[in-house]
């Protein structure tokens, strides 16, 4: 049988000591955690297909697994794989957009799958994207090694699309910064319709 083998990385930690709401906005990570990235350099395939999304602080976390000792192939850019957009409430604390945003951003937290922030977008829209960006990349890269920094909410829309699973039970998945999980699809052939197979989640670097 032939595998495409994801190995999802999410990006390294935003310093942000006032706890606000950043979402798709472009916000550098710190990667000042050199153990961790010789660790996953170790542990990840040499030579892989890479994807990130458009966002820097995926890009900087796989030049820093890669800049630890990993050998890679020039990454692939694909927007459709950032985090979820929280429109006007991004740059704000939670509490800030609770007191301007207040009916709005209630009804968020009531149905949070489904609702989306003023001029954003829904984890439902976060699904969508995602999970087409995954299917066009896993026939495209048949029977590869791939290598994705990406970000919390896309690595929980992966696990909703290898899972079959609704966006209410998708959100539920710890994914923490720097955390791995590993999903494989195998192709179909004579007999086989084909399917997802999760290896590991939120596997931690140390």
């Amino acid at each position: 049988m032939e595998e495409t083998r994801w190995h999802f990385i999410r990006h390294a930690p935003v310093d942000n000591p006032e706890g606000r709401i950043y979402g798709a906005s472009d916000q550098p990570a710190n990667i000042t955690d050199i153990r961790s990235f010789r660790v996953l350099a170790q542990r990840l395939p040499v030579n892989a297909v890479s994807v990130t999304s458009h966002l820097m602080r995926t890009h900087q976390t796989l030049n820093a697994i890669e800049n630890s000792g990993l050998k890679i192939k020039k990454p692939i850019i694909d927007e459709r794989l950032a985090e979820q957009d929280f429109g006007d409430w991004v740059g704000k604390t939670y509490d800030e957009a609770k007191e301007l945003f207040g009916e709005a951003y209630n009804r968020f937290w009531l149905a949070p799958v489904d609702e989306k922030p003023p001029n954003g977008e829904s984890f439902l829209e976060v699904m969508d994207r995602v999970q087409n960006s995954i299917c066009a990349l896993t026939s495209r890269f048949k029977g590869k090694d791939i290598i994705c920094i990406a970000h919390g909410g896309s690595i929980r829309a992966a696990l909703a699309l290898a899972l079959n699973i609704k966006g209410e039970q998708a959100i539920s998945f710890s994914v923490e910064n720097l955390s791995t999980t590993l999903i494989d699809y195998i192709h179909p052939e004579s007999n086989f319709k084909g399917g997802w197979r999760i290896r590991g989640t939120n596997i931690p670097p140390i």
